[in-house]
């Protein structure tokens, strides 16, 4: 039974979701399994393209000329990278996870964990984009990739979680209401070290 838990994340529910929605609500996957098995190796995608995209092209921001940065930097940018995506992902099922008892959804963690991961999935695969760092050119590819893996966690909430759509609905919205504010956030925290010159120079 464990080696179909993964069986069924690995890209299956790129083009069979409801599959892999139902076989989720069959099993109660360990959270750390998922999580180091599977979660991570997508997490490590985004910053990967960024940095090898980056350090070979620069990025493009506008018409203006690419911006190069320093493998050190890049480096860093990286590994930030990462650990926002990997606190991402973990935060948003634990409130997932917390959300299940006011909507009468199921409890297991590790269901939670799979359930953002297979919803994320689409963003990592799409993350190739950033192999060529251009701002609008990943903006095209990004946006619609962001409305499937909405729709995949509108989808799953009620098959995985084992709750009438209505209710999946609203839960699945309070979920993208928390995204909405984490990535706002995220925006202004990135704003603030880049001015304090952790990337790059801003000129303020």
């Amino acid at each position: 039974m464990r080696d179909s838990i993964y069986s069924f994340l690995l890209f299956k529910a790129l083009y069979e979701p409801k599959i892999a929605f139902a076989k989720l609500a069959e099993v109660d996957p360990a959270p750390l399994r998922i999580l180091f098995r599977y979660s991570l190796w997508l997490l490590l995608l985004p910053p990967l393209f960024s940095f090898i995209g980056a350090s070979q092209f620069g990025w493009r921001l506008g018409a203006g000329t690419p911006l190069y940065m320093g493998t050190g930097t890049l480096l860093l940018i990286s590994l930030g990278y990462l650990f926002i995506l990997f606190f991402g992902l973990v935060t948003t099922a634990l409130i997932s996870r917390w959300m299940a008892d006011t909507y009468g959804a199921n409890a297991s963690f590790g269901r939670h964990v799979a359930l953002i991961t297979i919803v994320g999935e689409p963003l990592a695969v799409a993350s190739v984009a950033h192999l060529s760092p251009d701002v609008f050119f990943n903006a095209l590819v990004l946006i619609p990739t962001t409305i499937w893996a909405m729709y995949l966690l509108y989808k799953g909430i009620p098959i995985a979680l084992g709750i009438p759509p209505e209710r999946g609905m609203l839960m699945a919205s309070s979920l993208v209401g928390w995204l909405l504010v984490a990535a706002v956030s995220l925006l202004g925290i990135s704003m603030s070290l880049w001015t304090l010159g952790i990337g790059p120079l801003l000129g303020v």
